[in-house]
């Protein structure tokens, strides 16, 4: 599922404790009993909407390794 990002009014967007300063993040705001994500150089465009349990399957594929095949030089 996904929405707009700038109709998530009161979203407290966060980002990793490891993003840049280069304003390329990814952000996660708590929203409605889901998990929202977005782009932070684009703050009101899309945002995918995913439930705990989809955003926790997600994290634990890419702590397994699941996706380092898409990495650059893989």
């Amino acid at each position: 599922m996904h929405t707009t990002a700038s109709l998530l009014a009161g979203a407290a967007w966060r980002r990793s404790r490891h993003s840049g300063k280069q304003g390329n993040c990814v952000e996660l705001a708590a929203v409605a009993g889901r998990v929202a994500v977005r782009n932070s150089r684009y703050p009101d465009d899309a945002a995918l909407l995913l439930t705990r349990a989809d955003l926790g399957a997600f994290l634990s594929d890419v702590r397994a390794g699941r996706f380092d095949d898409l990495l650059e030089g893989a």
